[in-house]
């Protein structure tokens, strides 16, 4: 089953305030709920600049305002930074584990810790478990789940789903004391490398936003490129 581009019915939100930029407002255009999709139709939708959350597919579709920007790591390209290669040295000793689903406790309290101390004023706060798996489950099975353990200890999870032409990184929760290893920008530099080893392109990252300090990080993996205007181009 595989939807022709034209096909695809998209509807609008209601304008609604923004969950980056301060007094702006936000408007999102989403894939029929209803539609079919398939591993081809997301990889499809995802160079078009579409993300998913949860069952749903979506793009930015504000008036007046194009501030969040898909983007996305040429894998081949990539070469880490001086940071980046720290950050790789301080985990170079975790193990990683793949695994099916995160429906087990260890991994729910570990969202909940990271979502309490670290995005307590954003929208997924307080956790709730609901949210956490309607948000974060097997979208058209084709998302895996890496488990990093520190002697034996689950420390980081990346939801990661698998596209076509790369990985698309959903999200990342992880151990909320552990400033001192980087687990997230790590997470970023695995998901490279394990792009590599699977022949793929690119990372895709989400949307680069240059005037939201959590989302302007995406600017220090290089080359990246950003798509702009109906193409993608590389952010100079």
């Amino acid at each position: 089953m595989t939807s022709s581009l034209r096909d695809l019915k998209v509807y609008t939100t209601y304008p609604h305030s923004c969950s980056y930029l301060e007094d702006r407002e936000a408007t999102t255009l989403f894939v029929d709920p209803r539609q079919e999709v398939d591993q081809i139709l997301y990889s499809n939708l995802s160079v078009l600049g579409f993300r998913r959350s949860g069952n749903h597919l979506y793009r930015p579709h504000c008036s007046g305002c194009e501030a969040c920007i898909p983007a996305r790591i040429l894998v081949d390209s990539f070469a880490p930074n001086r940071t980046q290669r720290r950050a790789a040295s301080r985990n170079g000793d975790l193990e990683v584990e793949l695994t099916g689903d995160i429906r087990d406790e260890a991994a729910y309290d570990l969202y909940k810790r990271y979502i309490e101390q670290r995005h307590s004023d954003g929208d997924m706060y307080p956790p709730d478990r609901e949210q956490y798996l309607s948000f974060l489950d097997n979208a058209w099975e084709c998302t895996r789940y890496f488990r990093f353990y520190e002697d034996g200890k689950l420390i980081a999870i990346s939801v990661v789903d698998e596209l076509l032409d790369g990985l698309s990184a959903i999200y990342t929760f992880f151990e909320p004391t552990a400033d001192k290893r980087s687990l997230g920008r790590y997470a970023i530099l695995w998901q490279v490398e394990k792009a590599r080893e699977m022949g793929l392109e690119y990372v895709y990252l989400g949307y680069w936003i240059k005037d939201c300090r959590k989302m302007a990080y995406k600017s220090e993996y290089r080359p990246l490129e950003l798509y702009l205007k109906g193409r993608w181009s590389p952010l100079v």
